[in-house]
């Protein structure tokens, strides 16, 4: 079976760069068995969520769930609540169809497609519960910046799909960055800083990712931004 399903295969990347990356034996063989039951196939109309999950629930979306451990995590610490992650490399999606297909996780669906493309079709507006980002590219060169995910347009975009009270959290383990998100937020409409105005969360409700722990090692800190929809 092909990795790239043929509709997506040449659609342009515009939340991320995609980067190539070596399959492991056991991420091709999760790709080739588990893919029909897990990815969803997305065009530009509506999810039917309830044709897509067992039962009702809260709706938790991560964008860039890189290889998918803390969000298989979340999955099945909270079976009541569903979740979709979206995320363009492969070899992260290869190892969370292993993990899912291992745990046999029914409250958890992958989209392997750009996240701009699926928050602008695929959902209706005002329906999603939460959307959560960690650690992505920070792009510290100023000339980069510019392909950093949060920016006020896309998160404009992720609030209109925020039920009200719905929430953004997101993490990064790069001061600057931290200040460039925790700037970018502040200045958000329609969003309000869930740990009062200026303010990190200082005790996040997440489990630890890869990249967080990467980040410890290398003597980073970590900073998350709790924002809910008002």
């Amino acid at each position: 079976m092909s990795i790239d399903p043929p509709a997506e295969r040449h659609r342009p990347i515009r939340s991320y760069v995609l980067r190539s990356g070596r399959l492991t034996d056991s991420q091709r063989k999760a790709i080739d068995d588990h893919w029909s039951r897990w990815v969803v196939p997305t065009a530009d109309t509506q999810l039917d969520l309830a044709a897509l999950f067992p039962q009702q629930g809260k709706l938790v979306i991560e964008i860039g769930f890189g290889m998918g451990d803390s969000l298989l995590a979340m999955a099945v610490q909270e079976p009541s609540t569903n979740f979709i992650g979206i995320e363009v490399h492969r070899p992260g999606v290869g190892k969370l169809l292993h993990g899912i297909a291992e745990q046999q996780v029914a409250n958890l669906k992958i989209i392997c497609r750009d996240a701009t493309e699926v928050l602008l079709h695929c959902f209706q507006a005002n329906t999603i519960d939460k959307i959560q980002i960690f650690f992505p590219d920070p792009w510290p060169k100023k000339k980069h910046q510019k392909r950093r995910i949060v920016q006020p347009e896309f998160m404009g975009l992720l609030r209109d799909q925020l039920r009200s009270g719905g929430q953004i959290h997101l993490a990064t383990d790069w001061q600057e960055y931290a200040d460039y998100m925790l700037e970018v937020m502040e200045a958000a409409p329609g969003m309000r800083n869930g740990e009062g105005a200026g303010n990190f969360w200082e005790h996040p409700l997440r489990p630890d990712t890869k990249f967080e722990n990467r980040g410890k090692r290398l003597g980073h800190g970590v900073w998350d931004l709790l924002y809910v929809k008002t």
